[in-house]
């Protein structure tokens, strides 16, 4: 498939060389309540009617793929609503993401960008998507879901790695910084691809 020179999601977070020690050491703990937060979220159950966007904590990741498919399929639509909630829940998702993985020393905000910059356009339907494409994009999305799988082994492994660095010397190697937010960029771009669903565009295979 065609690819242009920019994807059009993206990911960065900005490092920084200097980590604190005590915050990395317990971070596992320190990580619980935001993570008992993003749990809710992500595993409530979907009322039975809509409501208005950041009124119900129920809403949950049944709506990021599943409605999403049915109503692009059935309507060519995607209400931006239901856009904002789901880029907003992947942006929270990945700021805890950054915490937990020590790339950030910052406690995950639920609402401010902080250093994770996340950018995943609004898509317009009828010009941009193809109607029937979700009904295949988990099938296409395979080559890379295998690939991610031996590349996020490498991320927890580089992961502590960079922990038991920090403890030692305070610092988090860049090389390190450098691969693991790769490797959550190119998870990023399968995950709006096959599951956000807000572009047709292949993901390339590429941590960059």
């Amino acid at each position: 498939m065609p690819q242009n020179n920019k994807y059009p999601v993206t990911l960065d977070i900005d490092y920084s060389d200097k980590s604190d020690r005590l915050t990395a050491f317990f971070r596992l703990i320190l990580v619980i309540p935001i993570l008992i937060i993003l749990g809710l979220l992500l595993n409530g159950n979907v009322g039975s009617e809509c409501r208005e966007y950041g009124n119900d904590g129920s809403y949950g990741i049944g709506l990021i793929f599943i409605p999403t498919l049915l109503m692009i399929l059935f309507r060519q639509k995607y209400p931006k609503w239901w856009y904002n909630f789901n880029l907003e829940l992947t942006k929270f998702s990945t700021r805890v993401g950054a915490y937990i993985f020590l790339l950030r020393d910052e406690y995950p905000s639920s609402d401010e960008e902080q250093a994770v910059h996340i950018t995943i356009p609004y898509p317009d339907v009828k010009n941009d998507l193809v109607s029937w494409m979700p009904l295949v994009k988990w099938f296409l999305a395979i080559p890379h879901v295998i690939i991610l799988c031996f590349l996020w082994i490498g991320a927890v492994i580089a992961v502590i790695l960079a922990w038991f660095v920090i403890l030692f010397t305070g610092t988090h190697p860049k090389g390190i910084h450098d691969y693991v937010v790769g490797v959550m960029r190119w998870s990023l771009r399968v995950e709006a691809y096959a599951l956000i669903l807000t572009t047709d565009e292949y993901p390339p295979f590429s941590l960059s």
